[in-house]
């Protein structure tokens, strides 16, 4: 299948680790020149060495905070200065909180929200003007399995849910808003996804210890099993970057303001 992406520029929030990563090696793979952000520069310099080294691709680093608006209002100099121009956005970075609705913090609450919502909202404002000037372009929201259903305990989300819901909400409305202008926006709900940092944080939240490679599987196994999972297989970063890239490509063109669940058939009854 012709993806109808080399040559493009892309703009990938999260892209230092988990589903930004593999995203921004997808496209890499595809030909687009791709500007990854993330909030530690040393991550990103990994990230980077790793996706040049295996696409023979050069990669775009800038460290960035999605909560600071200071830092989001540099972003179109940034593109500027290393795309030249933006065809691509993937708003990726977000996080979770899960724990019981009594026990959120207000510092949680605001937090959850200027990293998922927020942060997708602030930077299509300053991405969107730039791709009205040019034409058009692709932006890809990503949200979670929270903002469509309520998961059984331990994965509480009265905090992450409504961010996520908001998400995919924001991403129906802009995508009718933006269609006269040839932007495509659309939205990919991963499930349970198995990268590192997430499964070390649900470790540390819900575990409240760090688990050995037995421990772990069993705890996975158990965690979404507890959700109705027929097949408790976790999907990959790699699973949900194919869909991402497929989505901003030019065989995925009539496909708008649309919500791409990729969570292996939960049950959502």
């Amino acid at each position: 299948m012709e993806l109808g992406l080399a040559g493009k520029t892309a703009f990938v929030t999260g892209g230092s680790k988990g589903i930004g990563f593999e995203t921004a090696r997808a496209l890499a793979r595809e030909g687009v020149k791709v500007l990854i952000c993330a909030r530690r520069e040393t991550a990103l310099a990994d990230a980077a060495r790793d996706i040049m080294r295996t696409t023979q691709a050069k990669i775009e680093t800038h460290a960035l905070d999605v909560t600071k608006i200071a830092q989001i209002e540099k972003i179109p100099r940034i593109i500027g200065d290393k795309l030249g121009h933006i065809d691509i956005l993937v708003n990726n970075a977000g996080t979770g909180t899960y724990k019981p609705f009594l026990e959120v913090t207000d510092e949680e609450l605001v937090d959850g929200m200027a990293i998922n919502f927020f942060a997708q909202f602030r930077i299509c404002q300053r991405v969107v003007p730039l791709m009205i000037t040019q034409g058009g372009g692709r932006i890809l929201n990503v949200s979670g399995q929270t903002g469509i259903m309520t998961l059984n305990p331990p994965f509480l989300s009265s905090c992450t849910g409504p961010a996520k819901s908001a998400e995919i909400r924001f991403t129906k409305v802009l995508a009718n808003e933006l269609a006269p202008h040839n932007i495509r926006v659309n939205c990919v709900i991963p499930g349970f996804i198995n990268t590192p940092e997430r499964f070390a944080k649900w470790e540390r939240e819900l575990a409240k210890r760090k688990l050995g490679r037995e421990d772990a599987a069993r705890a996975r196994s158990l965690w979404s099993s507890n959700q109705g999972m027929r097949d408790t297989r976790w999907g990959t970063p790699e699973e949900i970057a194919n869909l991402i890239v497929f989505a901003v490509s030019d065989a995925a063109s009539y496909i708008n303001g649309a919500e791409l669940v990729a969570d292996n058939a939960m049950d959502k009854s």
